[in-house]
């Protein structure tokens, strides 16, 4: 029998035995399927990566709105374009490093004010074009401008003069930031020909694969780009079909359409890890589910309503019901200990009526309905979770009323347009990135509407402070305004759990974001 294993397992190692007809040959031999599944994806695994093939991942986070401009990326299929087509000057490793990506090198001056970004040579776009440094400063100014509406504009905020110095771009910034190669990584700043300024969703970039077609809503194709500068892509191409629907994108992995999948609800999780064919990865890291006020909107910018509202959720209930343990309890600031600079000692919040309804009296609220709205696709369980908050608002004397909208538009015609609202956030390596994005005054994604001078401040003296513990002080006064003043509900932090095909070899766990931070189709292979 341990003949016949070694000859199956170095067939299987060669490519000459399918997953299915090992398994089928193992079984005959009395092995079971659990291990025989680990045997094969040992051999192959130890075989190293095999060229071909085209990955199909299955994704909620479409819609017929999306377009292929960077600037406007704002849920997960978007974020997965991308990733096929585009790349950023630098990128954040899974060990929350910086690597080189466009920029071969970079570096700082001593007062960390000014910044050099060498650009990469003999790199070319999918149209033929050679990158040079006129196209890298052409992207950061599309992005720094106000009509751009980009995701990036507030992390741009800092930046006094960008120019071309040689071959590098330089970067004078307002104010010190150390962590200013952090902000470049931003995945909205994908680097495109003249700067997208001409035609920014043509959906051409430097990235491992070329696009070849674009139907939001229903499907993105992709062609490996065979004069790709880097180590090339294994896969020929990468299909990303959208599936809003949770059952339906299950349904489509289970039954082999698609190779891997995107938010796998935690309330199914344990039941679909036990399937033969497939693996159920959870990774903790710094994403969150979260409800938002616009804390400039009535009756949301009555901070008595909004501590009201803070108090009335159970987060342990939410953890416990919505994440299934896929995740831990939130505290209304979007920073958990998975940043270095983490302040352990701010209080949790606990889920207390008494203060909820002592709060809404002081608010003054006039007893109409306070309406939020919700979508499937806003987070897994986002409708349970905001049903389990009416019912405990209601204890409170607080009249929760649930508006659940369609899928599709949702996060161009609700999120960061309607006053109170289900959303998600990924995180971000740093924190100062994350405040930067969605907490500053001026951040066109600060979809609290949250407006605080001291917090700004603050987010813009930690930058040159280099001293770590004055620096982790300065954080954690901006954890304290945010959570006491802001407009944001975190009942939670999320796990990003992917579900992947067996047959789906290199799998490397990625705290950054969902789905190996969307590299899964460039550092994965097909057995």
């Amino acid at each position: 029998m341990t003949e016949q294993l070694t000859y199956l397992k170095k067939q299987a190692s060669e490519g000459r035995l399918s997953r299915r007809d090992f398994l089928g040959k193992t079984s005959a031999l009395g092995v079971s399927a659990a291990a025989a599944g680990t045997m094969f994806a040992s051999a192959v695994q130890a075989a190293g990566p095999k060229k071909g093939g085209v990955f199909k991942l299955g994704s909620v986070g479409g819609e017929s709105t999306n377009s292929l401009d960077p600037a406007t990326y704002a849920s997960q299929v978007p974020f997965h374009n991308g990733r096929q087509f585009g790349e950023t000057l630098v990128e954040v490793g899974a060990d929350g490093g910086l690597a080189p990506k466009l920029a071969e090198s970079y570096e700082s001056s001593p007062d960390a004010k000014t910044w050099m970004f060498k650009i990469r040579q003999d790199v070319e776009f999918h149209n033929g074009k050679t990158m040079t440094a006129e196209d890298v400063l052409k992207t950061m100014e599309r992005h720094s401008n106000e009509e751009s509406k980009s995701g990036a504009l507030g992390i741009m905020k800092g930046i006094s003069k960008l120019s071309v110095d040689g071959g590098s771009l330089k970067v004078e910034l307002n104010e010190a930031n150390a962590d200013l190669p952090y902000l470049i990584a931003d995945y909205h700043l994908v680097i495109q020909p003249d700067g997208g300024m001409d035609n920014p969703a043509a959906g051409i970039g430097t990235g491992p694969f070329k696009l070849e077609a674009d139907e939001p809503g229903v499907r993105h194709v992709y062609s490996r780009n065979e004069n790709y500068w880097g180590d090339a892509a294994h896969y020929d191409g990468v299909e990303i079909i959208v599936i809003n629907d949770a059952t339906a994108r299950t349904a489509a992995l289970q039954s082999g359409q698609v190779h891997a999948i995107n938010r796998v609800e935690p309330k199914i999780a344990g039941l679909l890890g036990r399937a033969p064919n497939l693996t159920v990865n959870s990774t903790p890291g710094r994403g969150h589910y979260v409800f938002i006020m616009h804390a400039d909107t009535a009756p949301f910018d009555n901070n008595e309503l909004r501590m009201a509202l803070k108090y009335a959720i159970n987060r342990t209930e939410i953890v416990e019901k919505i994440l299934q343990g896929y995740g831990s309890v939130g505290n209304d600031m979007p920073i958990n200990a998975a940043y270095p600079l983490f302040d352990a000692s701010i209080p949790q919040r606990e889920f207390d009526i008494a203060k909820a309804a002592e709060h809404y009296k002081k608010s003054g609220h006039d007893g109409s309905p306070i309406v939020l709205r919700v979508a499937d696709g806003a987070f897994p369980g986002a409708v349970d979770a905001a049903a389990l908050f009416q019912q405990t608002a209601a204890q409170a004397g607080i009249p929760l009323e649930i508006k659940r909208e369609p899928n599709d538009g949702y996060w161009s015609e609700v999120w960061n347009k309607q006053p109170f609202c289900a959303s998600y956030w990924g995180g971000r390596p740093v924190q100062d990135q994350m405040y930067t994005t969605a907490y500053l005054s001026t951040a066109d994604w600060n979809d609290t509407n949250f407006k605080n001078a001291e917090f700004d401040d603050l987010l813009v003296k930690a930058r040159a402070e280099l001293d770590t513990a004055k620096r982790k002080e300065m954080y954690s006064r901006m954890g304290y305004i945010v959570r006491d003043t802001g407009g944001l509900i975190c009942p939670m932090f999320n796990d990003f759990v992917d579900a992947v095909s067996n047959d789906v070899m290199g799998w490397e766990t990625d705290p950054n974001a969902e789905l190996m931070n969307g590299y899964i189709t460039h550092k994965t292979w097909l057995a």
